[in-house]
């Protein structure tokens, strides 16, 4: 069984690194899936990708710039034939050289996928050295899984609209207006626990809201409509605020 888009690999790869105590969200500042454990000093960065191929090895390099713990994610189709199929070993062994860990998904008709380690991540690799890796990229990546409130996005996703952290803070004001009517940026920072409401209100970056008097902002049609685009995260919200 083949898949079709590389979002297929994203669940069965995201069930895998939660069974083992990581939570995991997707497609968190362009990384397919980062995944955080409690008693882990670094993210697990997966990137995923129908087949191995160049661009898949050179984002999993660029990833080591955040992290040491980097997999490569791909589907293993048993019944496809070809040199592709035929070179796990070279593969896994490239892997090695580099640092990256690498990870199969089979897929089958009749049963759940099964998730394989073909290798872990590895200091030893002549990857990015530790001492190379950006703190500030990696802050960011964490500061940005943190501040999501759940997981609603798609690992490999390309032509759909993301939620990130900015998204949901957005959606938290927008919610409130809804649901009170015009507020003031002060009572949606107390309502939101965001510090950062009256910017994203004056920035109005996604159009969803406008000023109606001076320090008074009300919601505007496209607010309303993204309210209805995202039910999903807004019924995420306990009392409609994080």
């Amino acid at each position: 069984m083949a898949v079709r888009e590389e979002t297929e690999l994203c669940a069965p790869v995201k069930s895998f690194f939660e069974a083992r105590g990581f939570a995991v969200k997707s497609e968190v500042r362009g990384c397919d899936l980062v995944g955080v454990h409690p008693e882990a000093k670094e993210p697990v960065i997966v990137e995923l990708k129908k087949t191995f191929n160049l661009a898949l090895l050179f984002q999993g390099m660029e990833r080591l710039r955040m992290s040491g713990n980097v997999y490569l994610a791909v589907e293993r189709n048993r019944a496809k034939k070809g040199a592709h199929n035929q070179r796990w070993s070279d593969i896994v062994e490239l892997c090695q050289r580099l640092g990256l860990g690498f990870i199969t998904v089979t897929f089958y008709v009749t049963k759940k996928p099964l998730v394989e380690v073909l290798c872990e991540p590895s200091a030893a690799g002549a990857g990015v050295p530790a001492a190379k890796r950006s703190r500030v990229r990696a802050s960011k990546l964490l500061y940005e899984f943190a501040e999501r409130s759940g997981d609603y996005n798609v690992g490999g996703s390309t032509k759909r609209k993301l939620v990130t952290a900015y998204r949901e803070k957005a959606l938290q004001i927008a919610y409130h207006l809804e649901q009170h009517g015009r507020l003031s940026p002060v009572k949606l920072r107390e309502l939101t626990g965001s510090p950062k409401a009256a910017g994203i209100l004056q920035k109005d970056y996604y159009g969803w809201f406008r000023r109606a008097q001076r320090g008074v902002y009300e919601l505007t049609p496209e607010g309303k409509a993204a309210l209805t685009s995202h039910a999903e995260v807004i019924s995420g919200f306990s009392g409609g605020a994080n």
